[in-house]
């Protein structure tokens, strides 16, 4: 992806969905995961990131062109490549107050 200065990307909330059996995957790749999710931090792709606390899954921000690539993109993410992930919401999202506006 090609960022041209000036040009603001749409935001997308993506939501994992993780399967209570696969626990045991996950905490062996959370570092590799986390790790991968802070390059895309400082990368400036992922906004914010975190997991809900019931542990039922986790939530992102996410700067892309469309829905389609953003789901290329998280498909990068150690959790998916290994199938810590049973579902994958991508949804464009317009934020209106705080720090993700325009």
């Amino acid at each position: 992806m090609t960022e041209i200065p000036g040009v603001i990307m749409a935001v997308f909330l993506v939501e994992y969905t993780y399967p209570p059996e696969k626990l045991p995957l996950r905490d062996e790749h959370r570092p590799a995961h986390r790790a991968w999710l802070s390059e895309q931090v400082d990368a400036g792709r992922m906004l914010i990131a975190g997991p809900l606390t019931d542990g039922s899954g986790g939530l992102f921000l996410v700067r892309g062109d469309d829905a389609d690539s953003t789901r290329e993109f998280v498909a990068a993410d150690p959790f998916q490549q290994v199938g810590g992930v049973s579902a994958v919401r991508v949804q464009e999202w317009t934020p209106v107050f705080g720090p993700f506006t325009a």
